[in-house]
């Protein structure tokens, strides 16, 4: 434990060589997020589609599996950022898990319990039963305010650019439970990092089912849904700080992410009340977060209001975004071999997405 707490008083600042040769200090936190792909336990929940991720269900998930996949994630979590920021994230967006409980036995985890997670979830109305969270070391943040957005579309009926979700406010909205689409809410978190006002969006848009074009105005209204939600907070504080981050099951290029919540790759491009996607060149350069068919793709992002890209380091500002692809995470054999070594029927792998993470970094005067 003494070894722990050495480490984190050595987080308390962090050494970046400048062009120009100078060296300055910097307080450096990662923000990451991750898709646990399917971390349910291993009991039958009625109200949910659950059956075949129990004992007797489809895949077989057994105690040993669950307790198997638990450590897998937790030590992705406590190497993510690494080596850079030898501390875990400190806030970890993650989307596919069953319930609170699960996080609750993933927290526990002996490579993360020391980092002392709080947890912020909700119920979603996903039929699956799989939701978002928010995973956050109690030590630097300090969330003020929560709440789960849900994404309102519908089977058999055209989605108009001015939808339902235009209205964030206390209007009652009737929803047509009969057609609609249960997908996961968008999950809105504000607090403190530092003693600094951020704002986090949580996200797992609606998947590709169906086809890729035929199910692509759902995730175009995600993305106004998103757009709407910054746009929200901008009116409140035109300088806010927002991080949006999940599953898109879209690509940088889709547009859903171009288009709608209009993403830029580049900063300078990035106008007032903008938003810059650092994982839009990644993809340009062929990496990806995810494989289908041996051809890969990004839908893991993060993406940030224009505040952050400003080049005042004064406070939280970006300063780099990665993928977390170490060899372990990577299947060696056999016919998807390269791919994200996922779960099968009979071991409990890690993910079918790798990890993303963005740094933030603020000078130490």
């Amino acid at each position: 434990m003494q070894i722990i707490k050495f480490h984190f008083c050595l987080l308390a600042f962090f050494i970046i060589s400048l062009s120009n040769a100078q060296s300055k200090r910097y307080v450096i936190h990662t923000a990451a997020f991750y898709n646990f792909e399917n971390l349910f336990d291993i009991n039958d929940d009625p109200s949910i589609n659950d059956d075949e991720w129990t004992p007797n269900g489809a895949q077989h998930w057994t105690k040993e599996k669950y307790e198997q996949k638990l450590k897998n994630l937790s030590r992705v979590i406590s190497e993510i950022g690494t080596p850079e920021n030898s501390n875990a994230p400190t806030l970890i967006g993650c989307s596919e898990v069953e319930n609170r409980g699960v996080l609750e036995d993933l927290i526990k985890q002996e490579k993360i319990a020391p980092y002392d997670y709080g947890i912020i979830h909700f119920d979603s109305p996903d039929q699956r039963g799989i939701d978002v969270a928010l995973l956050y070391q109690k030590k630097y943040f300090r969330p003020t305010s929560y709440a789960n957005i849900p994404l309102l579309i519908y089977k058999n009926k055209p989605i108009l650019q001015e939808d339902k979700n235009e209205d964030l406010g206390d209007v009652e909205i009737k929803i047509d439970t009969k057609n609609r689409v249960f997908t996961r809410d968008q999950l809105l978190v504000t607090g403190f990092l530092d003693n600094e006002e951020i704002h986090i969006i949580v996200n797992h848009w609606p998947s590709r089912s169906g086809g890729e074009k035929a199910s692509s105005p759902f995730r175009e209204a995600a993305g106004r849904l998103n757009r709407k939600i910054i746009d929200s907070l901008q009116q409140i504080n035109p300088m806010a700080k927002v991080i949006t981050m999940g599953d898109l099951n879209d690509g940088p290029f889709n547009k859903s992410i171009k288009t709608e919540l209009g993403a830029k790759a580049k900063k300078a491009e990035v106008p007032e009340f903008g938003v810059y996607n650092p994982f839009e060149e990644m993809a340009e350069r062929g990496m990806g977060t995810l494989a289908f068919r041996d051809s890969w793709d990004i839908f893991d992002q993060i993406i940030m209001t224009k505040s952050f890209i400003e080049p005042d380091f004064s406070s939280f500002k970006f300063w780099k975004a990665g993928i977390f692809n170490r060899p372990y995470l990577i299947q060696t054999s056999g016919k998807y071999k390269g791919y994200p070594l996922r779960n099968t029927l009979t071991e409990a792998g890690f993910s079918d997405h790798f990890p993303v993470y963005v740094y933030l970094i603020r000078e130490i005067k």
